[in-house]
């Protein structure tokens, strides 16, 4: 049996009424054979990765990503990360940030700017007057510079990091960084709200010119938080 045979084997048996009724015989119509192709379990023998067991390597492979979809990278340790989100927002003319619930305070105590705290009442309207938004992540995937955030605490609702158009998003290293989407998954609640992003948005439809900012953030700002 063919892959195509086995995937359409499986559909059909998901697909099938289990109870058609009484003035027709379903198991008439079912194929053992591919019935039993559909419960045999899928044979996954590809690399789960292609990158070294070394956190520094997979820190710069997930740098170089990063950089290479345009989001703009900055290193520092976590002692540093205060005084680093404060010149970003600075240099960016922030004068109000977007602030999820369980964002550590420490975070901002060195910015000046503004805090607009999310208490589930920010609306799209009011976001899209804010200035910057400042969150943590779920995860990020060094293989294919991608950063998963699930809405869990320091991240909050995907409204507040689509609608205002600069994103500061902090990784920490290694704890957060893994080196494919194979190994991102398992770490993943499948039952959480979840955004995949790589880069800042945009899109190129329209004559192929790249335009920025389109269904997000105009900016992405990530920093890669060491220690």
């Amino acid at each position: 049996m063919t892959a195509r045979e086995l995937m359409l084997a499986r559909i059909r048996a998901a697909l099938a009424d289990p109870d058609p009724g009484p003035d027709q015989d379903w198991r008439r119509d079912r194929d053992p054979d591919r019935d039993r192709a559909a419960e045999e379990p899928v044979t996954r023998d590809y690399l789960r990765t292609h990158s070294p067991d070394d956190p520094a390597a997979l820190l710069d492979l997930l740098h170089h990503n990063l950089a290479d979809y345009r989001a703009r990278v900055h290193r520092c340790t976590e002692a540093e990360l205060p005084a680093v989100l404060a010149r970003l927002l600075a240099e960016r003319g922030s004068r109000t940030v977007a602030v999820p619930p369980g964002l550590p305070p420490a975070w901002l105590s060195a910015t000046a700017v503004t805090a607009v705290p999310d208490d589930g009442t920010l609306t799209a309207a009011r976001l899209d007057a804010v200035d910057s938004v400042v969150t943590g992540c779920a995860l990020a995937i060094a293989e294919t510079g991608t950063i998963v955030l699930d809405a869990g605490p320091g991240q909050g609702r995907r409204l507040l990091t689509l609608v205002p158009d600069h994103h500061l998003c902090v990784v920490r290293a290694p704890g957060q960084v893994v080196a494919s989407v194979p190994l991102a998954l398992p770490r993943l609640d499948p039952a959480r709200p979840q955004t995949w992003i790589s880069g800042p948005s945009a899109t190129s439809d329209i004559e192929l010119d790249r335009v920025e900012g389109v269904h997000g953030p105009r900016t992405l700002e990530v920093l890669l938080v060491e220690g």
